[in-house]
C-alpha cells in the first residue's frame, strides 16, 4: 500500500472532523436560537451545509472499507497447520469426497481468477491434507499467493483477485464412511442376457469427450461401467457418475434412474485413458 494514499486518507479524515465539529457547534447554536423570518437564507444555508456533510461521511465510509481492504490484502500470515473440521450433508464415501473434489477443481478456474494459481493451490490443498506443511507454505509463498487468516479458504494474489477454497478440498467430513470394496461390487448379480431393451445413454466424460454408450434398460450402473470400460479402457473403480449433481451408486438400475432421451450423465474419471479391452457383457 502506498504511502501516498494514507497520507491522503489522514487528510481527508481530519478535514470531514473538522466539518463535523463545525456543524456540531452550529447545530447547538441552531438549537437554541429562534430564526427570524428573513433569516430564511441562512437556514437553506445551513441545509446545503448538512447535506454536505453527510455526503462527506459517507465518502469516509467508502475510503475507509477501501483502507481496511488494501490493509487486509497486505497483511498475510504463515499457514495454519490445524486442519478445518466439517460435516457433510449426508454420509460421503471416500469416492464421493474425491469425485466432489475433481468437479470443483474441473470448473472453478472457468468462472474467476488465474489458473496458475488454482494449480498451485491445488497442490498446496494436496500437500496440506497430507501434512507436508513446509511443501504447502512453499507452494504458496512461490506463487506470490496472500493468507489474511493463514488460511486456504480464503486467499488473494499478487493482482488482488480472491479465491476460495471449500472446506472438503482441504479435510475430509466428520462423518466419512467406508467405501465398499471390489468383492461387495462384484456381487452385484448379472441381468438376464437379452432382458430389458437396448438403448444409448449419452455420457460427458471428465477429459471433455461426448459419447453414446449402448446399455440396456435393466444394466445397474456398475454393468454401464463395465460397458465403458469395454469401450475407452477406464477401470470402473476409476468411474464416478452423476446425474443432475446427484451420484450414482453401482447398483442402481438404469430403468430406476429414469434419465429422459438425450439427457447427459457425467462421468468423472482418475485415472488417463488406457487402451481398450474387451470384456464380456
Amino acid at each position: 500500500m502506498s504511502q501516498a494514499f494514507i497520507l491522503s486518507y489522514l487528510l481527508l479524515h481530519k478535514v470531514i472532523t473538522l466539518e463535523l465539529l463545525t456543524a456540531y457547534r452550529f447545530e447547538n447554536a441552531f438549537r437554541v436560537m429562534i430564526i427570524p423570518k428573513q433569516h430564511n437564507v441562512s437556514f437553506i444555508l445551513f441545509l446545503k451545509k448538512f447535506i454536505y456533510l453527510v455526503l462527506a461521511a459517507l465518502d469516509l465510509r467508502c475510503c475507509t472499507r477501501a483502507f481496511s481492504s488494501c490493509v487486509a490484502l497486505g497483511r498475510n500470515q504463515p499457514l495454519k497447520k490445524e486442519k478445518p473440521k466439517w460435516k457433510s450433508d449426508y454420509p460421503m464415501t471416500d469416492g464421493q469426497l474425491r469425485s466432489k473434489r475433481d468437479e470443483f477443481w474441473d470448473t472453478a478456474p472457468a468462472f474467476e481468477g488465474r489458473k496458475e494459481i488454482w494449480d498451485a493451490l491445488k497442490a498446496a490443498a494436496h500437500a496440506f491434507e497430507n501434512n507436508d506443511h513446509e511443501l504447502a507454505q512453499a507452494i504458496i509463498d512461490g506463487a506470490n499467493i496472500t493468507l489474511p487468516h493463514g488460511a486456504l479458504t480464503e486467499c488473494y494474489d499478487e493482482l488482488g483477485n480472491r479465491y476460495q477454497l471449500p472446506v472438503y478440498c482441504l479435510a475430509p467430513p466428520i462423518n466419512m464412511i467406508e467405501e465398499k470394496s471390489d468383492i461387495e461390487t462384484l456381487d452385484i448379480p448379472e441381468p438376464p442376457p437379452n432382458s430389458g431393451y437396448e438403448s444409448q445413454l449419452r455420457l460427458r466424460l471428465s477429459t471433455g469427450k461426448d459419447l453414446k454408450l449402448v446399455v440396456r434398460s435393466t444394466d445397474t450402473v456398475y454393468h454401464m461401467k463395465r460397458r465403458l470400460h469395454a469401450a475407452e479402457g477406464v477401470e470402473p473403480a476409476s468411474q464416478r457418475w452423476f446425474f443432475s449433481g446427484r451420484p450414482l451408486t453401482d447398483k442402481m438400475k438404469l430403468e430406476e434412474l429414469k434419465i429422459p432421451k438425450d439427457y447427459v450423465v457425467q462421468v468423472i474419471m482418475s485415472q488417463p485413458l488406457q487402451n481398450p479391452t474387451p470384456v464380456e457383457n
